[in-house]
């Protein structure tokens, strides 16, 4: 964790918070995968005249680090648009969050993450989360946001990030 001394993770909660999203099965070494969508997903958004609530973000409703996890590349909005073709809309739970911001290149993700978790062990604050005996998890909510506009910044080693876990109740 020494690389990610200065993480200061909080917890916060959050209200149910609608977004729009395209779901994706993805290995990780292929990302890109979903991630190429989301700019497709904002142009979709922005063009249904539906205001943005928030930074586009990847949820990860499995995490499966050897095959592929589920994931949905998302955007928080104000007004639920009606959905279209693979573009579906749902909401984010309300709970307690742990949460990390992180200043650095998406492929530091995965340490930051196990700095969180480190942390929210430490803090005896499980995540709401089960672990199938193959490994694989099954995440109630857990979210990677993306707090920079590449179009402005685009080094990706300057973009800022938050990682939100959903805690157990």
């Amino acid at each position: 964790m020494s690389d990610f001394a200065s993480l200061e993770p909080i917890v916060v909660e959050h209200g149910e918070r609608p977004y729009a999203f395209i779901r994706g099965s993805v290995r990780m070494d292929a990302f890109a995968t979903i991630a190429d969508r989301l700019g497709e997903l904002i142009g979709w958004v922005a063009a249904q005249g539906t205001e943005f609530a928030g930074p586009p973000f990847f949820r990860f409703n499995t995490v499966d680090l050897t095959g592929e996890s589920e994931v949905e590349a998302g955007i928080p909005v104000v007004s639920l648009p009606t959905p279209e073709g693979d573009i579906h809309i749902g909401a984010l739970p309300p709970g307690h969050y742990a949460t990390a911001r992180f200043t650095g290149h998406p492929d530091r993700l995965r340490s930051v993450a196990t700095a969180l978790r480190a942390w929210a062990d430490r803090e005896n604050l499980p995540f709401d989360m089960t672990r199938t005996d193959d490994g694989v998890e099954h995440c109630a909510c857990r979210i990677e946001s993306y707090l920079t506009d590449p179009r402005v910044q685009p080094d990706p080693h300057q973009w800022e990030m938050e990682l939100a876990f959903r805690l157990a109740d």
